[in-house]
């Protein structure tokens, strides 16, 4: 089969080729009726631009890179999915990198992706958010680039949720059912989302008057077996706490897999609650109860500011989305 055209595009709708690729690239100053009469043709013909076309006519690669240095699977596979929606929609290419920021050389390895694949702008996931070398040279070099929960909202575009008034809704959940011994699964302190459901859980003591116990307050890393460890750590006090509050789902996930191994009955002995309500939360027994962090939607609207910079087709800006809290069967009253 002979491959569609632009040329084949622009006789077929009546106008020129220069038209048809102001209105694939979504550019300004087209007649509407225009518009349509090429989009009619494009539909007709089945045509498919090529990506190597394009990138030499803008200068663009109409590639996004997705950067994590993530423990947890459902979330990173969550915010991949709402960023690629994100990209099909404007016929953007999706690149996705592993990397380690706590790597000497990580900066040097960035640079050395963007030498190599040249994106027209970055997706930052947390704790790479907050890596302040990357983060200035990324300001330096002048790549647009949007932030999913950055510790720093107000200096950059991107997405981000009220993560410190949902982890002290959380607490106030299992005061309200009775418990008073409480502890808190704290997530990686280099990442803004551990920082603000800390300072979260203590706001929910506070407004309890509840005192916060050091014994009970252990640290993560935002993994499954962090959360076995913290939990065996838990477990091992004279006094347990009769309700537990993991910063994300995955160590929520490994404390009740600990929980099962001692022999300790979830939620008859000891209530176990988590943050972002990934996949695994209703995968798990008893099911999880969790605060839904929109985590699809936080990977596509970061995209869809940082592509308003790229294409310059408004103000970017920092967006602020909800969250909901979804009480399940993993609390309930101390006994």
């Amino acid at each position: 089969m002979t491959r569609v055209t632009i040329d084949d595009v622009a006789r077929t709708a009546g106008t020129s080729t220069k038209t048809v690729s102001r209105v694939l690239n979504n550019e300004p100053n087209v007649r509407e009726s225009m518009r349509q009469r090429v989009l009619s043709a494009v539909a007709a013909l089945n045509y498919r631009p090529l990506t190597s076309a394009r990138s030499l006519a803008t200068n663009r690669s109409f590639m996004i890179g997705l950067l994590y240095d993530n423990l947890s699977p459902s979330y990173i596979m969550e915010v991949q999915a709402g960023v690629l929606e994100a990209c099909e929609a404007q016929h953007y290419s999706m690149m996705v990198q592993p990397l380690v920021s706590a790597a000497p050389d990580f900066v040097e390895r960035v640079d050395d992706i963007l030498s190599r694949h040249r994106p027209d702008g970055l997706i930052l996931t947390p704790p790479i958010t907050d890596h302040p070398q990357l983060l200035e040279h990324l300001q330096q070099s002048g790549l647009p680039f949007a932030s999913i929960a950055p510790r720093h909202p107000e200096e950059c575009i991107g997405v981000m949720l009220r993560e410190r008034e949902a982890a002290a809704a959380m607490v106030e959940h299992l005061v309200s059912l009775g418990h008073r011994h409480i502890a808190h699964i704290l997530g990686d302190p280099k990442h803004g989302a551990g920082i603000w459901r800390l300072a979260g859980f203590r706001d929910g003591l506070k407004r309890a008057g509840l005192t916060e116990e050091p014994t009970y307050m252990v640290p993560g890393r935002f993994s499954f077996e962090s959360g076995v460890a913290a939990m065996r750590q838990l477990l091992a006090l004279p006094q347990r706490p009769t309700a537990v509050f993991a910063a994300d789902d995955d160590m929520a996930v490994g404390a009740i897999w600990a929980a099962a191994e001692a022999g300790v009955s979830v939620p008859g002995e000891v209530s176990i609650c988590g943050f972002d309500d990934t996949t695994i939360a209703t995968q798990v027994w008893p099911p999880l109860t969790t605060i839904h962090q929109p985590v699809r939607e936080m990977g596509r609207r970061a995209t869809e500011e940082l592509l308003l910079r790229v294409l310059g087709k408004g103000d970017a800006r920092m967006v602020e989305v909800g969250y909901e809290m979804c009480i399940r069967a993993s609390t309930a009253a101390p006994a």
